[in-house]
């Protein structure tokens, strides 16, 4: 069996990171993200994800990342089932992030001269870099292959 995600889109508000009461932190946020394909004449479509990523990925996030700004994610999928106020059964799907990354211009990062950690997931190592080291990514949708 495989669960694997990979999204690309913007972040709908600031990471929210808060801390459980066994000192593990816990970032929460919602991804928009553009549908592929939309019909002829139809407006583009945007799903927005729910995402959740922990611990040293949680601080990275919370730290670096803000509202507008463009992501890159690999995670895992998710599902909860509740009953809501009403006594109605609910489903919601959330990712859990293992991975989080740049994507957009260096305008959209913050200065030039800031630096950043990309962690790795096994928890042991970070990779220094600087805005400088990210390169601008293509908006040229029409240009992919597939």
């Amino acid at each position: 069996m495989l669960n694997s995600v990979t999204l690309m889109g913007r972040l709908v508000q600031d990471p929210d990171l808060r801390t459980t009461q066994s000192n593990i932190s816990v970032c929460r946020f919602s991804l928009a993200v553009d549908r592929n394909f939309s019909g002829q004449g139809q407006e583009k479509k945007t799903d927005f994800i729910n995402c959740v990523a922990w611990r040293q990925q949680a601080d990275f996030i919370s730290k670096y990342f803000r509202k507008g700004q463009m992501m890159a994610l690999q995670g895992s999928l998710y599902q909860d089932s509740y009953t809501d106020r009403d006594g109605n059964k609910r489903t919601s799907y959330t990712v859990s992030v293992e991975r989080a990354y740049f994507c957009g211009s260096k305008s959209e990062s913050g200065s030039g001269s800031a630096n950043y950690n990309q962690h790795e997931q096994n928890g042991s190592s970070y990779q220094n870099a600087s805005a400088d080291d990210f390169s601008d990514v293509p908006d040229a949708e029409d240009d992919l292959p597939f």
